[in-house]
């Protein structure tokens, strides 16, 4: 397993469009992605779920990747989490 804390960096949040790019790059992968915000955790593969957190800029949020491709998967969601989702 492997896991990354971070602080969701950008501006609006973790709203519809970022959330979306998490879930669908989540999705390309085998392993299980979970999202955590405190206590509370989600599987980061499904929209519903990412959006349950409403997680706003300056949030500490983990991610935790398992599974058999975890490297990899990590590796690019965590790209996408430095880069701010793009925004």
């Amino acid at each position: 397993m492997k896991r990354f804390e971070f602080i969701l960096g950008n501006e609006h949040g973790l709203h519809a469009r970022p959330a979306g790019m998490l879930v669908q790059l989540c999705g390309k992968y085998q392993s299980a992605v979970s999202l955590f915000k405190g206590e509370q955790k989600v599987n980061a593969k499904s929209l519903l779920g990412v959006m349950k957190i409403a997680a706003s800029k300056g949030d500490a949020l983990a991610l935790e990747v398992e599974g058999e491709d975890e490297t990899i998967a990590f590796e690019a969601i965590k790209a996408l989490i430095d880069r701010n989702f793009d925004e």
